[in-house]
């Protein structure tokens, strides 16, 4: 199973913004009895709209909520933070966290998330990064025409085809789950930042916008037509599903022993570019969230600190980065894979 790791970076920050996006215009509750019949067979192949669950259904949700995720205790001066393990993508049934997350939420004073996903500075220059450039070369036919039936067969919207060719290909590969129930709009991140937001705890980012758009783009159109030929093959064999499912499912367990071997299976780092590259955009930001994480707790504040789980894994992995500043750090197993 073969996805580079600038795609599946790539594909967390587009996961994101199309959660974002697609909010506001988010379904509302299903009615069976007032539901309009599609109105094309083409519009009866695409997977059903995100919705928002009515009241009595995120009730029942809320009483059923498990513990998913990956989940670290961090322990210093008589105070206690967490770090949590994430994924940009969810399923409906995932929407309430769990109560073990639900209750690490409360004890904490803040949310830290990589973005700070509630500053409406932040969605803007994300959104600014990801647009078509003015100017900028136009595809090769033959690649654009691959690129627009991928937008077709993902049933994607104009605000996805309004992006740059690469952003394009981000956006897709994030809504190839979609068929499955993996949808960016129930997102974990955007679901912690809600909770936090409605327990009135403050958010904040452990990254800038900036930072994240300088690791996925290139200017040198050689490389975007590289990538974007790459990046569609693994949509059009199917390969890009199959590690959002791989990935999904680990996440669902919370199976982190499967996830440190990630380099051993994922099939992306087979090249000495490929592992430069990972040690960069993986590796090479975790010591500043660790940083980040460790300012917070030096002011006397405890923290909630959700990232992507890859971020979490390994002897440079964030709980070994804080460990080694004197940190006491635990990780939290839910009982047979889950807990109540």
């Amino acid at each position: 199973m073969r996805l580079p790791l600038r795609r599946l970076r790539a594909v967390a920050t587009a996961a994101v913004l199309l959660a974002l996006w697609a909010a506001p215009s988010m379904a509302a509750p299903a009615d069976a009895a007032s539901a309009a019949p599609p109105a094309s067979a083409s519009a009866a192949a695409c997977p059903p709209q995100a919705r928002l669950p009515a009241p009595a259904e995120l009730q029942t949700l809320a009483r059923q909520a498990r513990n998913h995720g990956l989940l670290w205790r961090v322990r210093r001066d008589g105070r206690t933070s967490w770090l949590y393990g994430t994924i940009h993508v969810g399923r409906l049934e995932w929407l309430m966290p769990g109560p073990a997350v639900v209750q690490a939420v409360k004890a904490a004073d803040s949310l830290a998330l990589e973005l700070d996903l509630t500053d409406p500075a932040v969605l803007q220059q994300l959104g600014e990064g990801l647009r078509e450039r003015p100017g900028a070369a136009a595809l090769p036919t033959a690649l654009a025409q691959r690129l627009a039936r991928q937008r077709k067969a993902a049933c994607a919207d104009d605000s996805v085809a309004a992006m740059r060719p690469e952003a394009q290909l981000m956006a897709l590969q994030a809504l190839v789950g979609r068929a499955r129930g993996l949808d960016p709009s129930y997102g974990v991140d955007l679901v912690l930042a809600g909770t936090a937001r409605y327990m009135g705890k403050p958010v904040v980012g452990l990254e800038t916008p900036a930072l994240q758009l300088r690791e996925l783009f290139s200017d040198d159109p050689a490389a975007i037509e590289k990538s974007l030929a790459d990046g569609l093959g693994q949509l059009e064999s199917g390969q890009s599903l199959a590690m959002m499912e791989t990935l999904a499912a680990l996440w669902e367990k919370g199976d982190a022993d499967k996830l440190a071997r990630f380099p051993s299976w994922c099939g992306c780092l087979e090249t000495e570019s490929e592992r430069a590259e990972y040690r960069r955009i993986v590796e090479g930001r975790n010591p500043g969230m660790a940083e980040g994480i460790d300012a917070l707790m030096a002011q006397g504040k405890t923290v909630f600190a959700a990232v992507g789980a890859l971020h979490l894994i390994g002897p440079r992995g964030v709980p070994a980065l804080l460990a080694a500043r004197g940190y006491e750090v635990e990780r939290v197993r839910w009982p047979g894979g889950d807990a109540r």
